[in-house]
């Protein structure tokens, strides 16, 4: 069932969701070679208490970290270890909060150093196809759109688009209806209604889309080795559009960045 947030409830969503977007800026300043994801996730727990909230992955269906630290053929819920980081990695940071009672949840893959062109362009076209699955998340469209419009774009340049992991409705639950694959074909699934929350998330591999769980129980990995990139945004639909409600503005801010890729989809600008 889709529960369907009002004026009000979207707005303390994002509260939440920027407490997530402002951890993740944080952490951009200290994603280096030489740091150990374990190192970032005491000091996500840390800042994340600063801000009055707290952590939503820690003790999450037993979850030990804060953080879920994905690095190069890592897909996601990686957990953070005391291996260094090294020049050339790249690594997926998901990240959850709870404010008002409400769950963010938000990812950002950086890069370390310099890394492989063939890499970095994976990046680019994953966190390019999150946009393009936003711009469907519109009253009268369907979950099918959604995932349509990123398999469409990302398998166009040879890339696979997992399977087994799909983003979801998000609110006083981290998982709510419905679920949000990153595949599907148009109108199909369930329609998008005015009120709903969801975070769209493509999980894109350089190789296969295939997948396995490794030994940890947690650590999900590219069935052939090869790199995976992640990115998150929470969206509501409000006025029947979409309406992010996190921001990558705090991470580009503290990587130099300058970006306009999330205009579209606010109805105010936003206040850093």
């Amino acid at each position: 069932m889709i529960i369907v947030k009002t004026r009000e409830e979207i707005e303390l969503m994002r509260e939440s969701a920027l407490v997530v977007s402002k951890t993740l800026g944080m952490l951009a300043k200290e994603v280096k070679p030489g740091v150990t994801t374990s190192k970032l996730d005491k000091m996500a727990e840390e800042f994340i208490r600063e801000q009055g909230a707290i952590p939503g992955f820690l003790g999450l269906y037993d979850c030990p970290s804060t953080l879920l630290c994905s690095t190069n053929e890592a897909v996601v819920h990686g957990l953070p270890t005391n291996v260094p980081l090294k020049e050339g990695d790249i690594v997926s940071i998901d990240c959850g909060a709870i404010k008002n009672e409400f769950y963010g949840d938000h990812a950002y893959t950086f890069e370390i150093g310099e890394v492989a062109p063939e890499t970095r362009k994976l990046l680019q076209v994953t966190k390019e196809s999150l946009y393009l699955g936003i711009r469907e998340l519109k009253v009268g469209n369907r979950v099918g759109d959604v995932g349509f419009a990123i398999q469409n774009y990302c398998e166009a340049q040879g890339y696979g688009v997992v399977r087994e992991l799909v983003g979801h409705g998000l609110g006083k639950k981290m998982h709510e209806d419905p679920e949000m694959p990153n595949y599907g074909k148009r109108g199909r699934g369930k329609k998008f209604i005015e009120g709903m929350v969801v975070a769209i998330e493509p999980m894109i591999n350089m190789g296969t889309h295939k997948v396995k769980q490794l030994n940890d129980g947690w650590t999900i990995v590219t069935l052939d080795g090869q790199p995976s990139a992640h990115f998150e945004h929470d969206v509501a639909i409000v006025d029947g559009k979409p309406e992010i409600l996190s921001t990558f503005a705090y991470v580009y801010e503290a990587l130099g960045i300058t970006s306009n890729e999330e205009d579209e989809f606010r109805q105010r600008a936003l206040v850093l």
